[in-house]
Parts: structure tokens; sequence; C-alpha cells
């Protein structure tokens, strides 16, 4: 199988659930509680290549990504491709000096981890950043190809989330990388049974714990975030498509099908070509409809998030296009 890159503009994807803004909160939380607690301090060059399994995955993964981008080597030891790929890898990973971290996880000691991540085939190479899952590639890939996939992901986990990874000291002690798991808050049993409702597919569930966290707090940042992602994913959870696609070609005055349409775009990726259709029907509307493409319009503002520069833009356009 061919190698299957990623595109860096996934760290903003709804197909990674959490979006960016919700995953750098969770990072500046991680590291304030790290530095109050006097930082990770130096690591030995063997902690940044380890075993992970279901058990530790949270600790070990998702955490750790908060203060440097963690890349996920799924293998198996009948995979003979594997035996090629892992090691480069730990080569790799090791002379990025605790920019990035290597872990690795055994699918066959490990099959939820790999339903999880929707692994056809291995090896497969995923990263996390400030806790989302992002794909690097799939198949065996060269030496060249692997550097600058981890040169994309040290600078999008540096200019997005400000995580500049760990400081190596060859001297230390190994042990050094463990992390210690921030205080509970008083909604994180109400975020938690959102992301897993999300997870499941249940964007009912997952609304109905965002709004009772909102309930208590209305400005709660995390839970703003996730309503707006849930309930745009319950919108187009049982679209076609193929028919939305054709309906807002054929119909270019239908407003319900230009949001419709705008809506896949975002869930797709396509956050500048979701803003641009719903500014331009702004434009050719006025009453009610123009109303209700301008509120759609800021909805996926929250989606995206307030200080992602494309939201920025797209405001600007917004106002040009209403004033």
């Amino acid at each position: 199988m061919q190698p299957r890159n990623m595109s860096m503009s996934g760290v903003v994807d709804l197909a990674a659930v959490k979006a960016a803004q919700e995953a750098k909160a969770k990072a500046e939380q991680a590291r304030a509680e790290a530095a109050r607690h006097g930082g990770a301090g130096a690591v030995s060059p063997a902690d940044l290549v380890f075993d992970v399994d279901e058990a530790g995955f949270e600790r070990d993964v998702v955490q750790r990504s908060a203060e440097v981008p963690v890349v996920i080597d799924f293998w198996a030891e009948w995979c003979q491709p594997c035996k090629q790929l892992s090691p480069l890898l730990e080569r790799l990973v090791v002379e990025y000096d605790g920019r990035v971290v290597l872990a690795k996880i055994d699918v066959d000691a490990n099959q939820m981890l790999m339903q999880q991540f929707g692994i056809q085939g291995i090896p497969a190479v995923f990263a996390v950043v400030a806790g989302q899952a992002l794909p690097l590639f799939q198949g065996a890939a060269g030496e060249e190809q692997i550097r600058q996939t981890f040169d994309q992901l040290v600078a999008v986990a540096e200019q997005r989330f400000g995580i500049t990874g760990l400081t190596v000291d060859p001297e230390a002690e190994p042990g050094g990388v463990a992390v210690e798991a921030p205080a509970e808050g008083p909604y994180d049993a109400a975020l938690n049974a959102a992301a897993l409702a999300l997870d499941a597919g249940d964007m009912a569930g997952a609304i109905r714990a965002y709004q009772n966290v909102l309930a208590d707090d209305p400005a709660h940042p995390e839970a703003k975030l996730g309503l707006a992602q849930a309930e745009l994913l319950q919108r187009v959870q049982h679209l076609d498509p193929q028919q939305v696609r054709k309906d807002a070609a054929e119909k270019p005055a239908d407003v319900q099908a230009q949001i419709a349409a705008a809506d896949l775009d975002l869930v797709g990726g396509h956050v500048e070509d979701a803003f641009a259709r719903l500014v331009d029907t702004v434009r050719r509307t006025v009453g009610d409809d123009r109303e209700a493409v301008r509120l759609r319009l800021l909805e996926l503002f929250e989606v995206v998030g307030a200080d992602d520069p494309r939201v920025a833009a797209a405001r600007r356009a917004l106002a040009r296009a209403l004033f």
C-alpha cells in the first residue's frame, strides 16, 4: 500500500472530532499544571521511544501530547514492512532531540486502539498533538518523507499550540518523561461523557452533556465549542452528500441548500470554502433568508474558533457583504 501523507490542515478538521481550540485549551491547562509542579525537567534519550497499551494510552499519549507531539507506530511482530519502518522511526525520533517522541503499539495486543484509529493495515503511523489524532502515513515510507512529515508536525505543534517539546539530557536517568495527570475539574465528568458520546456517534447525547455544562457555566469555552461541533455533526449525520452538493450547484438561490453544503464543507475540512459559500449567499439575499445565512455562518465561526485567521478573514468579508 502506498503511503498516505497527512494534511497538516487536519489539525482543525472535524474528522478528528475535537477541534483545535479545545485541544489548545487542554494543552495550556496541562502545561500550567506541569509548571506548578516544577516542570517536566530533562529526559533521557531512552525516554523518547516507549511502548504503549490500551490501559496507559490516555496517560502516555494523550496527556503527554500537551508537551510534545507523540508519533504512534502501529506494528506487529509478523509484519515484515514494520521491521524496516520501526527502526527508522526510532532513529529519527532520537535525532529530533525531544521535538517528537515515539509511542509503539502492538496491534495484536491492542485491538481496541487499532479499531478506534480505523486502521485497515500496518504499518500505520499517526500523531497526537494537544490531544488530537492526525494520520501521518500508512505503509512503508522513506527517510526523506518521514523527515518532511516530522518537520511539518513540529511546526504545527509550535505555531498553533505553543508546544516546543522536551529537553533531552544524555546524562539523565531513564524514566523522566512521566506525566502527572492534571487535577479533575468540576465539569470533567460531563465533558468526558460528551466526548464518549461523540466517539459513539451519539450526537444528541453529546449535545445534552455540553448543554448541562453550559446551564451552569454559560461561558465555558470547551463546552461552547463542543456544543457547536456536536450540533454541526448532528445536522450532517444523515445528509446525502452527493444530493446536497447537486442541489447547491443547481439551485444557487436556495438558501437551505447553500447552508447544508456549507455544513458539509466544514465537516470535510474545507473551512474557507464553507465560509465563502455563506458570505456569497449573504450578498445575494435579503430579509429572513439573509439573517438565516448570517446566523449559520456565526455558528460555523464558533466551531473553528475565534482566533483562527480564516475566521477573522471571513468576519471581514461578512461585514463587507452586510454593509
